[in-house]
C-alpha cells in the first residue's frame, strides 16, 4: 500500500493526490508538515512535504512521486503514449513549477499569513509572473484540457498551482493576474472541478484550511 505523506493545503501535495486518484490507485495518506526535525529527515532529507512510503522505499520531490507513480501503474495513462507528446505534457509541468508557481510562492506568506512584503520584491515577482503567464498561454491548448483532448498530468498540475497564483495576486495586486493574461483559464479550471476526483481534493483542502484556522485562532 502506497502511503501520501504531507497534508491536504498543499498544492504539491494535492496534485500527487490527484494523480493517485485518477488512477484508482489504493493509498493511506499520512498528515505531516515541513520542518527540520531529523526525524523527518531520515524520509526527507530537505525536510520538505509531500514524499511518498512505497514498498521499496521513501521517495521524495512532487514530480518523482508522479513519475513513479505513472512507471509502476501505466493503466490509466495520464501522459499521451507518443513521445513528443509526453514531452510536452512535462514542458507545461515544468512552465506551471518554474515559471508561474515558484515566483508567486514569494507572495504566499503576505496574502494568505498576514506577512510583509517589500515593494521591491512586489514589483519583481508581478513581472515574473506576467511573463510565465503570457509564455504559458502560447503553450496551453485547452482542447479542452491543459495538453490536449485527454486529461493528464498536466492537469494534476495545473488544477493545483494556478488557483493558487490568481488567489495571490488578487490579494497583492489587487487584479487577478491569471484571468487578466489567461481568461481560458477559468472555463478550464471550471471543467476540471467538475470531476469527482478534483471534487474530493478541494473537499479535503477546504477541511484542511478550516483546520488550520481553527488552530491558530485558538493560539
Amino acid at each position: 500500500m502506497l502511503k501520501l505523506c504531507g497534508f491536504s493545503a498543499s498544492n504539491y501535495y494535492n496534485k500527487v493526490k490527484l494523480a493517485l486518484l485518477e488512477k484508482g490507485i489504493a493509498f493511506e495518506e499520512e498528515t505531516i508538515f515541513p520542518s527540520q526535525d531529523e526525524a523527518l529527515k531520515k524520509d526527507s532529507p530537505m525536510g520538505k512535504v509531500p514524499f511518498l512510503r512505497t514498498p521499496n522505499g521513501v521517495l521524495t520531490e512532487s514530480q518523482v512521486l508522479v513519475e513513479y507513480i505513472e512507471d509502476s501503474h501505466p493503466q490509466p495513462p495520464l501522459y499521451p503514449a507518443d513521445a513528443f507528446l509526453r514531452a510536452k505534457c512535462r514542458e507545461l509541468i515544468e512552465h506551471l513549477e518554474l515559471h508561474l508557481e515558484l515566483p508567486a510562492r514569494r507572495l504566499y506568506r503576505a496574502a494568505f499569513f498576514a506577512g510583509s512584503l517589500s515593494d521591491e520584491v512586489k514589483s519583481e515577482v508581478e513581472k515574473l509572473i506576467v511573463k510565465g503567464l503570457n509564455s504559458l498561454a502560447h503553450l496551453a491548448r485547452f482542447e479542452p484540457y491543459i495538453a490536449g483532448a485527454e486529461f493528464s498530468h498536466a492537469d494534476c498540475a495545473a488544477f493545483v498551482h494556478l488557483p493558487l497564483v490568481s488567489q495571490a495576486t488578487k490579494r497583492i495586486y489587487g487584479r487577478d493576474l491569471v484571468e487578466a493574461l489567461l481568461p481560458r483559464a477559468q472555463p478550464y479550471l471550471e471543467l476540471i472541478s467538475g470531476r469527482a476526483t478534483a471534487q474530493q481534493v478541494n473537499a479535503d483542502r477546504k477541511l484542511a484550511m478550516e483546520a488550520f484556522a481553527a488552530s491558530k485562532a485558538r493560539q
